[in-house]
């Protein structure tokens, strides 16, 4: 008869005692709601102000650099390089060129020397003499178009072949003129026609 009527009075304890604790429990969790409630309500604002916050910045920040680099990257390096210093050096002035110094060279003509006396190898001997003096002996032979009074020392008029003449005139000591007609046709040069009276230059030593 004891225990039933003692457990009777311990089972509305543990029932009360359920009951407190789904009480606090529930306590708890709203009050755990309303505390994130409360902390969601505030977070939107600064997560969307700072979200929102760097995109203006760098946008700003961004169109402000680009209108200002254009003009200090085209201005320096284009319309000072090159222009200005290239045409303004003086080439054209420093090109003229020293006149050159020839100086004309005393080239004696071919020398013809024909032999017109009773000597036989008269025009051979003058030869060599000719050339013991500098010049060039194109041909020797004889003269048999006529009688030449003097050795003489014929020359082209108007043509250098005068002042050689009359060159090769004083070194052999003979007369000097124009060609006449009989050697005309001759070929260029000075042509020389010993006679009888040749003296040769040895006899100036």
């Amino acid at each position: 008869m004891t225990s039933p009527e003692s457990a009777s009075p311990s089972r509305p304890a543990k029932a009360a005692g359920f009951a407190l604790l789904g009480v606090a429990a529930v306590a708890l969790v709203i009050g755990v709601v309303s505390l994130f409630g409360g902390g969601s309500s505030d977070t939107p604002p600064v997560a969307e102000g700072s979200s929102t916050a760097p995109p203006a910045a760098t946008t700003t920040s961004a169109s402000s650099g680009s209108s200002e680099q254009p003009p200090a990257s085209s201005a320096p390096p284009v319309t000072t390089t090159g222009s200005p210093t290239v045409p303004s050096v003086p080439v054209s002035s420093a090109v003229v060129p020293p006149p050159p110094v020839t100086q004309p060279g005393v080239a004696k003509a071919p020398v013809r020397v024909y032999n017109n006396s009773t000597i036989t190898g008269l025009a051979s001997k003058a030869a060599d003499e000719v050339r013991a003096n500098g010049w060039g002996v194109a041909e020797t032979g004889n003269y048999s178009g006529g009688t030449i009074p003097t050795t003489t020392v014929y020359f082209r008029p108007g043509t250098e072949e005068e002042a050689a003449a009359k060159e090769l005139a004083s070194v052999l000591r003979a007369r000097v003129e124009p060609r006449f007609d009989g050697i005309q046709s001759a070929a260029a040069g000075v042509i020389l026609i010993v006679t009888n009276d040749y003296q040769g230059a040895s006899k100036n030593k």
